[in-house]
């Protein structure tokens, strides 16, 4: 069975959202809407940050950053979804089937630790404002960036390995439209035991930057609470404001998804993750730019530009 298991000849099913013609329908014009304006609006803002010196700053920086994870992020498993439904398919190989789940886990990863990089920047800029361009030097930006994809991959590739190990006999069909690391190990008649344990592990170094998230604006709100000025307090929930939201969109789906029992996931679960893999990358640059002024500028130009060119 291991020598099935690793051959190209093994394909798995993937059910889709709700396994229902009429649901999976709807779901792929919704798909078909969601997956352009996730690249068309994170390539935006990447663009516009890169075009204009004004945003060359730490805060925009990681945002450039989060748009680029994003729309990977997103590249990993709608476009797959789309091609099955235009061609009247439900199979992915097993090596796709992998090469899905290693990048699903390596960007979720990724994402969450520059979310938490996001909201250490901000902590030192109302914290400490006038330490911050030398706490937030370019060297130290690159390396939390950096460290973020090294987590995130290193994480991912643990995973990987021990799934691609399992033997899977009898029924192959993956209950969502991607391949996830909790229906392929419900799918396997191999001990999944340390698989299963293996997964917990991965859920706490991904819960790490939550932590620090809820550490960073715990400091930077006891500080702002001691600022006598109403306005200085305003302006300091205004830049976190856009973080929240995005933290809030992102942590409470995958946490309803993961954070809970592995013989509990069904099919109707894919739905949820439909808000963290398509829905959450397509409004993270309407949530940054739409109540940011300097972005708004910076896009504004960014259009004037292509106009006049």
């Amino acid at each position: 069975m291991r020598e099935e298991n690793r051959s190209s000849t093994l394909d798995f099913i993937l059910l889709g959202v709700s396994g229902q013609r009429q649901e999976e329908n709807f779901f792929f014009i919704l798909f078909l809407l969601i997956y352009p304006i996730t690249l068309t609006g994170n390539l935006l803002i990447m663009l516009a940050i890169c075009s204009d010196t004004h945003l060359h700053n730490p805060m925009y920086f990681f945002l450039a950053n989060l748009s680029f994870v994003d729309i990977f992020f997103s590249s990993v498993t709608i476009p797959k979804m789309l091609t099955n439904h235009i061609l009247n398919t439900k199979t992915i190989s097993f090596g796709g089937c992998l090469t899905q789940m290693y990048f699903m886990i390596a960007l979720g990863n990724t994402d969450s630790y520059i979310l938490a990089a996001m909201a250490y920047d901000r902590a030192v800029a109302i914290s400490r404002p006038l330490h911050y361009t030398i706490i937030m030097s370019p060297r130290t930006c690159v390396l939390l960036v950096v460290g973020s994809w090294v987590v995130g991959n290193a994480n991912g590739l643990p995973h990987t390995l021990l799934t691609a190990s399992l033997s899977f006999c009898g029924n192959q069909e993956v209950a969502n439209f991607y391949c996830d690391i909790t229906s392929l190990l419900k799918l396997s008649c191999s001990d999944t035991h340390f698989n299963v344990k293996m997964m917990y592990v991965g859920v706490g170094v991904f819960s790490v930057p939550l932590l620090c998230i809820i550490i960073s604006y715990v400091w930077a709100f006891s500080v702002v609470l001691h600022v006598p000025s109403t306005k200085s307090m305003l302006k300091a929930f205004s830049t976190c404001g856009s973080h929240l939201t995005v933290v809030s969109l992102y942590y409470g789906t995958v946490m309803g998804t993961y954070f809970r029992p592995l013989t509990s996931y069904s099919l109707k679960d894919a739905v949820i993750t439909v808000m963290y893999i398509a829905v959450t990358p397509m409004l993270n640059p309407f949530i940054y730019s739409l109540r940011n002024r300097d972005m708004k500028a910076a896009l504004g130009k960014l259009f004037s530009k292509r106009i006049s060119s």
